[in-house]
C-alpha cells in the first residue's frame, strides 16, 4: 500500500508527464489555424505520421496509463483528505489557499468527464468507428475534428473544461515544485510566474481552437 508521500509523489510525476504532453499536442494541434487547405493536408499527414508510429504508441500507453493513475490517485487523495476534515493539498505554511487549491477534486471531476467525451469522439470514432474518408480512402481526422468542433454544445464543453484545466495546472504545476523539493524563497516566484503563464497560454490556446473553428467554419 502506498504511502501519502508516495502518492504524492505518483500524483507528481504522472501531472508533469501529462502537462508535457499537453505542450506536444498544442503544438500539434496549432496546425488547425493554417489556412483551410494546408490546414487539411497538413494535419491529416501529422496524425497518419502519429498513427504509424511505434514510438508513438508506445508513448500513447504510456498516457492512457498516466491518466488512470493520476484519476485514482487524485480520487483517493480527495476522499482521505475530506475523511480526515483535511483541504485537498492544503498549505500547511499558514497561507489561505485559493479556492480552486480546495477544490482540485471537483476540477479534476470535470476534466475527467471532458476526457471521456474527448476520447469517445475523436480516439474511439478515429480508432474503431466509421470515421470520414479522404479522396484516397484514408482516415481524415480534419474532418471529424471541424466537424465535431462545429456542434455549439461541444465548444462550450470545450472552453469551460480548459478553465478548468488552467486552474488545474496552475495549482498542480507549483504543487509539483512543492513535491520534488524545489521550493525556495529565491526561486519560487519565478517557478509560479512560469507556472501560471504556461497553464493561461496552453488552456486559452486550447479553447481558442474550437473557437476558432465554430466561426470560420460556420
Amino acid at each position: 500500500m502506498l504511502s501519502t508521500l508516495s502518492r504524492k509523489m505518483l500524483m507528481c510525476l504522472t501531472g508533469l508527464f501529462l502537462s508535457f504532453f499537453l505542450l506536444i499536442h498544442f503544438l500539434g494541434n496549432l496546425q488547425l489555424f493554417l489556412p483551410q487547405e494546408q490546414a487539411h493536408l497538413q494535419f491529416n499527414s501529422y496524425s497518419h505520421f502519429l498513427s504509424g508510429n511505434i514510438l508513438i504508441k508506445i508513448v500513447s500507453y504510456v498516457l492512457y496509463a498516466s491518466i488512470i493513475l493520476h484519476a485514482l490517485d487524485g480520487l483517493i487523495i480527495t476522499l482521505k483528505n475530506k475523511k480526515s476534515g483535511a483541504n485537498y493539498q492544503s498549505d500547511q505554511r499558514g497561507r489561505a489557499s485559493k479556492w480552486y487549491s480546495r477544490n482540485m477534486g471537483i476540477l479534476g471531476t470535470i476534466l475527467l468527464i471532458f476526457l471521456v467525451i474527448h476520447f469517445q469522439n475523436f480516439w474511439y470514432v478515429y480508432k474503431f468507428g466509421k470515421p470520414p474518408l479522404d479522396e484516397n480512402g484514408n482516415k481524415d481526422l480534419y474532418i471529424l475534428v471541424i466537424t465535431v468542433f462545429k456542434e455549439w454544445w461541444y465548444v462550450i464543453i470545450y472552453v469551460i473544461s480548459m478553465i478548468a484545466l488552467c486552474y488545474h495546472l496552475i495549482h498542480g504545476i507549483y504543487s509539483a515544485v512543492r513535491t520534488l523539493g524545489l521550493f525556495h524563497p529565491k526561486f519560487v516566484k519565478w517557478f509560479k510566474t512560469v507556472g501560471i503563464a504556461y497553464s493561461i497560454i496552453i488552456s486559452v490556446g486550447f479553447a481558442l481552437m474550437p473557437i476558432y473553428i465554430f466561426f470560420t467554419y460556420r
